[in-house]
């Protein structure tokens, strides 16, 4: 069978890693590299462009918008990687745990993953934080556990392609644990679409994060994030027209680089099988 040759996803993956390493640098030496204190107001230097002592200007309270969006930068990247982390961990396990246990374990997980699937993000995290309280835990918490089925669906599916293998019927008959078989056999499977999962659901999260903030959910102000910048500066919108240019451009630039990468790891994945075919 000839295989139809893809077109070239290099330099696209490229950009995404360019544009990935910058938001790694601002997660990390973000609020080091702000030249002035995120939160400190100036009554007398209020909704001013652009200049040499603020390049980005300043806000309604006097301060500078650059440096809150550098020391914004960890808070809302790091919310997102929880997120993500504890979509990973309680879709993953038991996507696995469905295929190899009983048949009322997987009965009972796949009714509770179409009730996940049911559900909104932005009005289950506002309930979660609504009984829990305002929280970064608890609103990433709400989202955490609303991507799990992305995960579990992945990993499930993954599973089910090998659990029938031959290999993995002689290690059952040899005598080898469900773990032993799972560990040595399975994951090596699992990973690679989990890893297109865990980046595509990495820019979801960032999107989604963005938008509880912007609503003040999560972290509350003056506690700097990208969400909430855009917040800030569309109040100010005829003043500073230019606001939420930074903060949007800062948030599609890394939802594209993760989506492009996504994307990038797809294609590395299926070539191969295409090939084989």
């Amino acid at each position: 069978m000839r295989v139809r040759p893809r077109p070239d996803t290099g330099l696209p993956i490229r950009i995404a890693f360019l544009i990935l390493g910058i938001v790694a640098t601002l997660v990390l030496a973000g609020p080091y590299l702000a030249p002035h204190d995120p939160l400190a107001q100036n009554p007398y230097a209020l909704l001013q462009w652009p200049s040499q002592d603020h390049w980005l200007g300043t806000d309604a309270f006097g301060r500078d918008v650059l440096s809150r969006l550098l020391a914004g930068s960890r808070v809302s990247i790091l919310a997102s990687l929880l997120s993500v982390a504890i979509g990973l961990l309680f879709g993953v396990v038991p996507g696995l745990a469905s295929v190899f246990l009983n048949r009322h374990f997987e009965w009972l997980s796949l009714r509770l993953i179409d009730a996940l699937m049911t559900l909104p993000f932005l009005v289950f995290a506002i309930a979660m934080t609504a009984m829990l309280g305002n929280g970064l835990v608890q609103a990433m918490f709400a989202v955490g556990i609303l991507i799990t089925p992305a995960f579990y669906r992945v990993s499930r599916a993954a599973a089910l392609s090998v659990v029938n293998s031959d290999y993995i019927e002689a290690a059952r008959l040899m005598g080898a644990s469900t773990f032993f078989i799972i560990r040595r056999h399975v994951l090596s499977k699992v990973l690679p679409a989990v890893a297109v999962t865990t980046a595509a659901m990495a820019g979801a999260c960032l999107s989604i994060v963005a938008s509880l903030t912007f609503l003040g959910i999560g972290v509350v102000p003056p506690e700097p994030t990208w969400g909430g910048l855009l917040a800030t500066d569309l109040t100010t919108l005829y003043e500073r027209p230019f606001g939420p240019f930074a903060p949007g451009l800062l948030i599609v630039a890394t939802v594209w680089a993760l989506n492009a990468l996504a994307d990038g790891l797809r294609d590395r994945i299926t070539q191969p099988q295409e090939a084989q075919a």
